[in-house]
């Protein structure tokens, strides 16, 4: 058997996936999709790392040693082909706390963040919170994946007073990998009219082959000076409950604001575990994740025939990066309330409505496919009984 196979028992472990399905969804006995964590268990490596940091028993004070932020640079030059410098890492608990972070250290009150619809949610609440205004540019949906209008992207920018751009590459919910012309044409509109671009890269180490990831900082020289590059180990190698992120500044300008508010905010370091599980993955975890790439596939795949056997009216976003599936309900006629009331209600099945990743969410749910085989097929069983 596949040790990916396994199933982990993580009800009573505390866990938002599974213990928090009835405060998110208001039913108790619904099998959790939706949530962007793993059940696989983590590589052997960090287990064993972190059980020796328990054994030490002292769980003082730490710092971040050389030695990560040398496992970071090795890293993102092996798997991304992106030599980048140890000074121009920062250190936060995560992506979401990163990007309010910028927010509020790179703008003003009055000032515009763009995103493009549907995305990641914490894009607009981390606006909202920090009192700027949304500017939205929504994709266009192409050939089974998402597109950028660019010349309305532009005029989005210069009408509305845009000062910072979130980018989500590879993109959350649609799994799409931008291609190096397509981040050409969005680092040169933001260079030409002067935004800093804050690109979420945390699911950047997980690209189905052939796709390839390129950090759009890296295409150009000059793109370092404007863009600010946040990745994590925690998607990757499922080490989210750890709460480690890295910031990636090359920029000394901008580094040194974003650097300046964190010791306003009082921020120190990261956690010993955090710290101890990012350099060991970064180190020698990447045989784990290949193998991870490559099941997680077998799990795209199954719900690929699945949908084009079973629904054939309803169409599938193929994740080219994480491991999530966008899924288009919009043909089988249901109202978006109908729709997740007859998945949790008669399917007994927990997936993000679409909704909540912003306008062009509707008639969409995500589903999160980075778990054992055995789920998946339950959860396909449990989606056929909701919507047939």
């Amino acid at each position: 058997m596949n040790h990916f196979d396994q199933i982990i028992n993580r009800k009573g472990s505390s866990s938002v996936k599974w213990d928090g399905v009835q405060k998110v969804f208001g039913v108790e006995d619904a099998l959790p999709m939706w949530v962007a964590d793993m059940d696989f268990a983590a590589a052997p490596e960090i287990i064993q790392a972190l059980k020796e940091v328990v054994d030490h028993g002292v769980y003082g004070y730490t710092t971040i040693p050389a030695s990560t932020t040398e496992a970071i640079c090795g890293w993102m030059e092996k798997r991304h082909g992106w030599k980048i410098d140890s000074s121009w890492l920062l250190f936060n608990s995560g992506v979401v706390p990163s990007l309010a972070l910028a927010v509020e250290i790179l703008t003003e009150k009055g000032d515009a963040v763009l995103l493009q619809s549907p995305v990641y949610a914490p894009f607009f609440s981390m606006i909202k919170n920090n009192g700027r205004k949304i500017a939205n540019c929504p994709l266009t949906i192409g050939d089974d994946q998402f597109e950028i209008n660019f010349d309305q992207l532009e005029k989005t920018i210069q009408t509305e007073n845009v000062k910072l751009f979130f980018l989500c590459n590879p993109h959350n919910p649609g799994g799409r990998v931008w291609s190096e012309q397509e981040l050409i044409q969005i680092a040169e509109i933001c260079k030409r009219n002067e935004v800093i671009i804050v690109s979420d890269e945390i699911h950047s180490d997980l690209i189905a082959p052939p796709h390839k990831h390129i950090p759009i900082a890296s295409l150009k020289k000059d793109y370092e000076e404007f863009v600010i590059t946040l990745i994590a180990p925690t998607k990757t190698f499922n080490l989210a409950g750890l709460q480690a992120s890295s910031i990636i500044v090359p920029n000394k300008t901008i580094r040194t604001k974003l650097s300046n508010g964190q010791l306003r905010q009082g921020f120190f370091t990261l956690n010993m575990m955090g710290i101890t599980a990012m350099e060991v993955a970064y180190k020698y975890g990447e045989s784990w994740l290949d193998e991870c790439i490559h099941y997680i596939r077998g799990n795209v795949e199954y719900v690929k025939d699945f949908l084009q056997r079973e629904f054939p009216s309803i169409q599938m976003f193929d994740p080219q990066g994480g491991y999530l599936i966008w899924i288009n309900c919009r043909e089988l006629g249901y109202s978006d309330q109908e729709l997740n009331e007859r998945l949790l209600q008669k399917g007994k099945l927990a997936l993000e409505p679409g909704t909540k990743y912003g306008k062009g969410g509707e008639g969409f749910v995500r589903m999160n496919v980075a778990c054992p085989r055995s789920t998946v097929e339950e959860g396909m069983k449990r989606f056929k009984l909701a919507l047939q």
